[in-house]
This record gives structure tokens, C-alpha cells and sequence, in this order.
């Protein structure tokens, strides 16, 4: 048994582990956890650039993993608190995103401004108890290999954006997208597919 699932499997323990990697009522982990502790953790590949004013709300026990030559801008907003978040190759997160795990981005992605892609929903069925502090449920999120996300889009849990698609600006993504597909609106219906047939998009009726 590991250190980390010992003190997921005890309340006390993990209570206190809690305490060690967040401030009261924060949930950006310590200074010391993001400088001294996440390096030997998570895993980031060469030449990736996560520029100076994006937030990583990243801990130790869940994974966080970044492949080589990406980029995250500034004001980007990365947290894996409750899942795993991984980031392709080549992949472009523009500024002002919020990533929220568990979610997985394949090679080649390119995001615009102010994207959401968010992995967890918070409870909402007891009427008695203010929302955030209900449990959390979670879905992943999985946006395929050479998409394109546009300004503003939001992606709802436990959606998969597939490969080589586009989701344009403004547009509230609730169910999966097929490959070779644009959708847009709110909610995101299909626009366009590509036929490789005739290597034109198309219209969908």
C-alpha cells in the first residue's frame, strides 16, 4: 500500500494531509507544495512553456502530466483536485482558460480565450444545504487530437470532442462530437462534417 492511498483510506490522516497542502478556505495548494513537491510528481515535457500569471492548482496525489513543446497562457487556470488532468503535445491552451480535471487533451489541440473545460459538477439535491457545500460528481472529458475550441466555449462533464473537430466561439458543448465535426451554439449542434471523399466540408442537414 502506498503513502498516498494510506491517508486516503484514513479520515484522520487525511484530514490532516488537508491541512498541509491548503490554507483555510483556499484551494490553491501551499506555495511550497506547487515549488518543492508537484516537480517530483508530475510530469512535464521539453521545451512546454506555462507562462509566469497561470494558475496551477495541481497536489501531489492526483496526476498532472503536460507533454513537450505546449503552451498554457497566461491567467490559464489548471486543477486536478478531483481528477487527473493530462495534456498532450503540441497542444495550445490560449489565455484565460479554466481546465478542471478529470479531463485528457490529445496532441495538437488549440484553444482560443476564455474556454471552460470542466470535468466536475457541483451536487445539487439537497435544498436544505447551500450548494458548494454539497459533494462533487465528476465525468471526464476528453477532447481529441487536433481540435479546435473557439473563444468562450464551454465543455460539460463527461463530453468527448473528437478528433480533428471544431467547436466554434460562444458555443455550450453538453453531448459528445464526432470525429471530423463543427458544432455550434448553445446547446452545440452539428454544422458541418468533413467528407474525405470529396476533401470538402459539408453541410448537415
Amino acid at each position: 500500500m502506498t503513502l498516498i492511498t494510506t491517508i486516503k483510506s484514513n479520515s484522520a490522516l487525511k484530514n490532516v494531509a488537508h491541512k498541509l497542502l491548503f490554507a483555510k478556505n483556499e484551494i490553491r495548494p501551499r506555495w511550497w507544495v506547487r515549488k518543492f513537491v508537484n516537480p517530483f510528481y508530475h510530469q512535464r515535457g521539453k521545451n512546454t512553456k506555462i507562462f509566469k500569471y497561470a494558475r496551477l492548482d495541481l497536489i501531489p496525489s492526483k496526476e498532472f502530466t503536460i507533454g513537450h513543446d505546449s503552451v498554457v497562457e497566461d491567467f490559464t487556470l489548471l486543477n486536478n483536485g478531483l481528477g487527473a488532468l493530462h495534456i498532450g503535445n503540441h497542444v495550445f491552451l490560449g489565455a484565460s482558460n479554466v481546465v478542471i480535471g478529470p479531463v485528457t487533451i490529445e496532441d495538437h489541440v488549440m484553444t482560443a480565450q476564455n474556454v471552460v473545460i470542466s470535468g466536475l459538477n457541483h451536487g445539487f439535491d439537497n435544498v436544505q444545504t447551500a450548494f458548494r457545500y454539497q459533494p462533487c460528481t465528476t465525468n471526464e472529458i476528453v477532447i481529441g487530437e487536433g481540435s479546435w475550441l473557439g473563444a468562450n466555449v464551454v465543455i460539460t462533464a463527461g463530453v468527448r470532442v473528437g478528433k480533428f473537430s471544431v467547436v466554434a466561439a460562444g458555443s455550450v458543448v453538453t453531448k459528445d462530437v464526432d470525429d471530423y465535426t463543427i458544432v455550434a451554439g448553445n446547446p452545440a449542434r452539428v454544422l458541418k462534417q468533413f467528407n474525405h471523399k470529396s476533401g470538402q466540408w459539408e453541410k448537415v442537414s
